[in-house]
């Protein structure tokens, strides 16, 4: 692969507020998101297969169990399909397309900086084609604390990168796990955990699910050093409290039955092993996501033969403080962010 420099891609990023109900958030979920899902998902490789007929009993049998488990996520979901225009078991086949296909090749890389204020930074990669098609959504759902989400069109919000107003930042990582039986979506997993309270509630969630398919998550709390690695799938869930700075690309760093059936792809072992060495340099979080240079595939993807077929999308920034949460968004390459806020926290809040 010839690498590239890292170019000022110049795309915008909408920002959205979704308030109201399950059922106002998600038409509206689908409505923003319409003519990216039209001109670019719909007409990709990976929406034919998740939504071929043989796959067809394993959404149904997970749709079923998200409105039994998590009704206020089917509900968003049905409401989505509707703004999008299209039929709901299409759509939700699209958000449990990890679940559906084991070796999905979405990748995104986590930096991990623990200490007094934890930094967590984050590179989003998908599908080139929806380079400036994505966007922040601002959740104001009823009864429970604001969220700020980066969201693809078509999807629920809550796999990639979110702040919330119970003094959490989280950014999830794909695993590729071999073997599951999928009973439930990861996607819709880690939606609900958008509305949780602190990390323990997060980890028991996640226990007490029925079993999905693997995410890696980094999650620091407001009032913690420290930065959890929670990696979940296949009815297991993995703690690992970082106390020393760490990073993660796309596969387990941990021992177990379940998460040793996975495949490692170079792109995730590459960006891994360098990013490691950088962090050794001491490196910035956000140069470290946007390097390009060292052996093997690149950190930053912008290449259009990836292997993945990925492509860094945005890139975020979170320092988690006493009382706030100070973060930013770029979008690839750039140096100034496109956006950026402060989520204020309840007093008190922090990790017991």
């Amino acid at each position: 692969m010839q690498k590239r420099p890292v170019t000022a891609a110049r795309f915008g990023m909408q920002r959205i507020d979704l308030r109201g109900d399950a059922d106002a958030r998600g038409h509206k979920l689908g409505s923003v998101g319409r003519n990216a899902v039209a001109q670019v998902v719909f007409h990709s490789a990976l929406w034919s297969c998740v939504n071929s007929p043989r796959l067809a009993p394993v959404a149904r049998r997970m749709a079923d169990a998200t409105r039994a488990h998590f009704p206020e996520i089917h509900t968003e979901i049905a409401a989505m399909a509707d703004g999008l225009a299209l039929p709901f078991d299409a759509v939700f086949a699209w958000n449990a397309r990890g679940d559906l296909l084991a070796g999905l090749g979405d990748g995104c890389t986590t930096v991990q900086l623990p200490g007094a204020e934890p930094v967590i930074a984050h590179n989003e990669d998908g599908l080139p084609g929806l380079l400036g098609q994505c966007f922040l959504a601002d959740l104001q759902p009823d009864g429970a604390p604001p969220v700020m989400s980066f969201c693809y069109p078509g999807s629920i919000p809550g796999h990639t990168f979110a702040v919330t107003g119970a003094g959490l930042a989280i950014t999830v990582n794909n695993l590729r796990l071999h073997g599951i039986v999928p009973e439930i979506p990861r996607m819709v997993l880690t939606r609900a955990l958008l509305k949780v309270t602190d990390r323990d509630e997060a980890v028991r969630l996640l226990r007490e699910a029925p079993v999905s398919s693997g995410f890696h998550l980094s999650i620091a709390q407001a009032g913690a050093s420290d930065i959890w690695s929670v990696n979940f799938g296949g009815g297991e869930v993995h703690v690992v409290a970082h106390t020393r700075p760490a990073l993660h690309s796309n596969h387990a760093q941990v021992s177990a039955p379940v998460m040793s059936r996975q495949t490692i792809t170079a792109s995730s072992r590459d960006r891994l092993r360098r990013g490691l060495e950088l962090l050794e340099k001491g490196a910035a979080p956000l140069a470290i996501l946007t390097d390009t240079s060292g052996a093997g595939l690149p950190i930053f993807r912008s290449e259009p033969d990836d292997p993945d077929d990925e492509n860094t999308i945005a890139q975020f920034q979170a320092r988690i403080r006493a009382s706030r949460i100070d973060w930013q968004v770029h979008t690839p390459g750039q140096t100034l962010p496109a956006h950026s806020g402060t989520m204020s926290l309840p007093q008190g809040n922090v990790d017991a």
